[in-house]
């Protein structure tokens, strides 16, 4: 199904998934991740419209570094990232989100040639819709051309469709959500829709000291532990379960051996926790945990290394003085 925006002639254009898989249900979810030991809860769930305006907060936070410099990078680097490739560009986006720090690009190649097409792609049809009249509302030299989908049918089924030399972005860290099995496949069809000499710009966060990456999932100001927390308060609030909040503490460890940050909720004491909806009752030893995420790290040569397993190549990379962060320009093979 395709929908076109009036508002702005032909400049919006937003390409649904023809065949949308149906989406478990919160409480079906919740039945299988709570219902089985260990115990997990999809992150997938942390953005309700609280776990949002929290998560909007710890992107302010010091500790949290990751927004904060993958953004001064693509200031710093826009127009040397849009010169690499021949153009004239086509922009893919995958998990754009707001599209705030695709903007920097968007500047930077329209200072270049007189025309953009962009294409974000996004599971939300709702969030890409906002920002794609966003976008078309600020730029009148920008065409939008959206896809609400899944990234892995989107891409198997070669439903991508672009014209000029593209310039796809992999931002915000988001290589590391995935096992790494899953990037993998995703790096792998991503290459395959392209064409050789495309680029792919992938943004990551960098293997440091603990002390730092453990900081910055677990601020002291509890910012992130209220966030995590949600999970539980959205239970309540959404399947009549009766968590309390105060029962539970967070912590977020590095795992050298997994190469990730892993968060948990604690169960402080034992105790048994009914979530009605879920038809559920969870009894929860002392000390017992919850993991929400996992968040992976890289080091430069391993994301170099998975590029070239996906048949990419590295042309650059750039990092912050710090060596906190980076981004990656790859072309297809």
């Amino acid at each position: 199904m395709t929908t076109t925006s009036s508002g702005f002639s032909d400049r919006f254009i937003l390409h649904r998934d023809p065949h949308p898989a149906r989406m478990a249900t919160f409480a079906e979810d919740v039945r299988a991740s709570l219902g089985s030991r260990p115990l997990w809860l999809s992150a997938k769930y942390f953005y309700d419209d609280l776990g949002s305006a929290l998560f909007e907060a710890i992107t302010r936070l010091p500790e949290y570094y990751l927004t904060r410099v993958e953004r001064d990078l693509l200031a710093t680097y826009g127009r040397e990232i849009a010169g690499a490739l021949d153009g004239p560009l086509e922009l893919v986006e995958l998990g754009s989100g707001s599209a705030i720090k695709t903007r920097l690009l968007i500047d930077a190649i329209l200072e270049r040639q007189p025309a953009l097409t962009f294409h974000p792609i996004d599971i939300s049809a709702d969030a890409v819709t906002e920002s794609s009249l966003a976008l078309s509302g600020a730029y009148d030299r920008l065409r939008v051309v959206a896809y609400a989908s899944d990234y892995f049918p989107l891409l198997r089924e070669k439903r991508l469709a672009t014209t000029d030399r593209v310039l796809a972005l992999f931002l915000g860290s988001n290589i590391g959500n995935f096992e790494p099995r899953d990037a993998r496949e995703l790096l792998e069809l991503l290459a395959r829709a392209l064409r050789p000499g495309d680029g792919v710009l992938i943004g990551y966060d960098l293997k440091k000291d603990s002390s730092i990456l453990e900081l910055a999932y677990d601020d002291p100001t509890g910012v992130t532990a209220a966030f995590n927390k949600n999970l539980l308060a959205r239970m309540n609030r959404e399947l009549g379960a009766d968590f309390d909040l105060n029962a539970f503490s967070f912590r977020a460890r590095w795992n050298d051996k997994h190469g990730a940050v892993e968060s948990f909720l604690v169960s402080e004491p034992r105790q048994r926790v009914r979530i009605p909806a879920a038809k559920l009752n969870v009894d929860f030893a002392a000390g017992e945990t919850i993991h929400t995420e996992s968040s992976y790290k890289f080091a430069r040569e391993e994301i170099v290394a998975l590029a070239k397993h996906c048949g990419l190549a590295e042309k650059t990379t750039y990092t912050d003085a710090a060596v906190r962060y980076a981004l990656s320009l790859f072309t297809v093979v």
